[in-house]
């Protein structure tokens, strides 16, 4: 192989190997930029951009309103307890009872037969806020800012789901 061959292929196998993240760091930031109200996709600028725009947007999140990260409907708030008690962001048992008083409320008796699209989204980790955004709670990876803004929404969807319930 001649050695403009090697890099090519070289450059090619580089291009295939960062393909992947960089979808899902855009995916990513355009879940951030909804929940923020903001228009989507991902910076065009680069990598570092992106990350930079992240990082300020997660920021954003955790230090803006409770209504960034809250959820707009009821039926929302209980798919997403229990999206937040199956990956262990909030205490099972407590979170679990609340969850279970929603669909009470609701009329659902169980996750199998909720039809609601806003309820089995958040049962993915979609978070439909009260600002009118979507937030995937799975694309924000397990970054220590993501894990932040995963915590701080479930907690605040669990006030929220106490207060729906009051």
């Amino acid at each position: 192989m001649t050695i403009t061959l090697r890099h090519h292929f070289l450059s090619l196998a580089l291009m295939a190997a960062l393909a992947p993240g960089l979808a899902l760091a855009a995916n990513w930031m355009d879940s951030v930029n909804s929940a923020l109200g903001k228009s989507g996709g991902a910076a065009s600028s680069g990598t570092t951009a992106t990350q930079g725009n992240s990082a300020a947007s997660l920021a954003g999140l955790l230090g803006g309103g409770d209504k960034a990260l809250s959820a707009g409907t009821m039926t929302n708030a209980a798919g997403v307890l229990e999206y937040c008690a199956k990956n262990n962001l909030l205490s099972d048992t407590g979170t679990t009872a609340i969850k279970d008083k929603l669909m009470g409320k609701l009329g659902i008796s169980s996750p199998s037969n909720a039809k609601s699209q806003d309820y089995q989204q958040g049962l993915g980790g979609v978070l439909n806020t009260a600002q009118g955004g979507q937030l995937n709670l799975k694309d924000l990876g397990s970054s220590q800012l993501g894990q932040k803004v995963k915590y701080k929404a479930c907690n605040l969807v669990l006030k929220q789901g106490k207060n729906f319930i009051s």
